[in-house]
């Protein structure tokens, strides 16, 4: 069911190009800024840290935290993901780079992400998708309220359920994870609204159990 969805998806909307970002250290920052914040919001942070010129490993540790929580503040609670930056930089300092931070193995990095503070599993999952390249499915909001309505999940499904059960039933193929996200993403934001959803104009509107759910 999970492909036939893909399928579907695909062919109404295309491909979606996520993530959108210059360079991978750009995703991973994007990744923290978007926790609880629309990427509009985000887009003018990433706006703001590039005209000072610090979008960049060096760049941001070196500037303290104070003028780095100013320069997202457009993302909200920007106080905090100014901390959760600089503990990121911190621990990617013991590597010295991305590229030897992504030579580890799946498992064992996403467990690493996940003890850095501020970092849980759907954003440590995105920076290793989108940045890293690594095969693993973004569970988030959009997702369990779209299978959900689908009667394919249960709508109280926790994060690793759902993505054992887009792992278990997809190929664990990067680029398929990174699409699959995304049309999701556009589909919820668009037409699967958490109130007054637009089922008419739903590509999936066959397969929905909860066609005008409020």
């Amino acid at each position: 069911m999970l492909e036939k969805i893909y399928e579907e998806l695909y062919n109404a909307y295309g491909p979606q190009d996520w993530w959108p970002a210059d360079e991978p250290f750009e995703v991973v920052v994007g990744a923290i800024l978007t926790q609880n914040v629309s990427w509009s919001n985000v887009i003018k942070a990433i706006r703001n840290l590039k005209e000072r010129d610090v979008l960049s490993f060096e760049g941001m540790k070196n500037i303290p935290t104070e003028e780095l929580a100013l320069l997202i503040k457009p993302t909200g609670y920007y106080n905090s993901k100014a901390k959760k930056l600089k503990a990121f930089l911190s621990y990617l300092e013991e590597y010295g780079s991305l590229e030897n931070l992504f030579r580890k193995p799946l498992e064992s990095l996403r467990t690493e992400l996940q003890n850095v503070y501020g970092i849980g599993p759907e954003t440590a999952d995105a920076i290793l998708c989108y940045a890293g390249e690594y095969p693993v499915m973004v569970i988030d909001a959009y997702t369990i309220r779209i299978l959900s309505r689908m009667g394919i999940i249960d709508v109280k499904a926790n994060y690793h359920e759902v993505q054992e059960l887009f792992h278990r039933e997809l190929a664990g193929d990067t680029q398929l994870y990174n699409e699959y996200h995304a049309l999701l993403t556009r589909l919820a934001k668009e037409v699967c609204l958490k109130k007054k959803p637009l089922c008419a104009s739903c590509s999936l509107v066959q397969y929905c159990k909860q066609i005008g759910v409020e």
